[in-house]
């Protein structure tokens, strides 16, 4: 099937304190988009790749893989008022057929192992996401006072969300809804029942600068993106 990666990339990071959007922050010397880039193009070299970015900042990114050298095939989508809409315009750019994996711009550790895992359930089932176990304790603050919640059952979700290209561009045909937190919640809220495979702890989002440093230690220890 041919495989499609939409990278959704428009955070303005302002959790991060840095001078800049985090997806264009460096580590490892290279910008974390690139490194999630360069996962997906490890994986599978014929992936269609879809950048999505806010109209600021497609110049910046233009120009750094100009002067990098980098990356000379792919599409560049302008982001939409909320990721919702942000996908919806990179489906524009997706066939009626194949596999699109929805990820985000700021997970640059993701592994082979885990796209090889995720793309194999998604040659059977139309909706697939990874996710991971919650192993802390949780608790639900009300007011002033706090109760446990049991972590049984609990995941956390991850990307790439890796859909039936149909499938996914039916789902975004929907009006938007404030419940749409991932492509996941969009997808199923179209009838279509999600399928959940094991996700890979090391899948950092990039958030926070101690993500940030975290991230930088786990390049140079597995050589990530080299």
């Amino acid at each position: 099937m041919k495989r499609y990666v939409v990278i959704v990339a428009g955070g303005q990071g302002v959790r991060m304190g840095a001078d800049r959007p985090k997806q264009f922050l460096e580590i490892g010397g290279k910008p974390i988009l690139r490194h999630t880039i360069e996962r997906f193009l490890a994986f599978d070299p014929s992936f269609e790749v879809i950048v999505v970015l806010p109209s600021a900042q497609k110049e910046w990114w233009r120009d750094y893989c100009r002067q990098s050298g980098f990356l000379e095939r792919y599409s560049i989508v302008s982001g939409g008022i909320t990721r919702f809409h942000s996908v919806q315009n990179a489906l524009r750019y997706v066939g009626n057929e194949g596999l699109v994996a929805v990820h985000d711009g700021v997970r640059p550790l993701v592994s082979r192992p885990l796209l090889e895992r995720i793309f194999a359930a998604a040659e059977e089932a139309p909706a697939v996401i990874p996710a991971v176990p919650v192993v802390e304790s949780v608790r639900k603050v009300e007011e002033e006072a706090s109760v446990p919640v049991s972590r049984d059952g609990l995941v956390l979700v991850q990307t790439p969300q890796v859909f039936a290209a149909e499938v996914l561009r039916k789902a975004y045909d929907q009006p938007f809804s404030p419940s749409f937190t991932d492509d996941a919640s969009v997808v199923e809220a179209s009838g279509v029942r999600v399928h959940v495979v094991p996700g890979d702890r090391m899948n950092l989002k990039i958030t926070t600068p101690e993500d940030l440093q975290y991230a930088e230690g786990l390049v140079r220890l597995f050589s990530f993106g080299a």
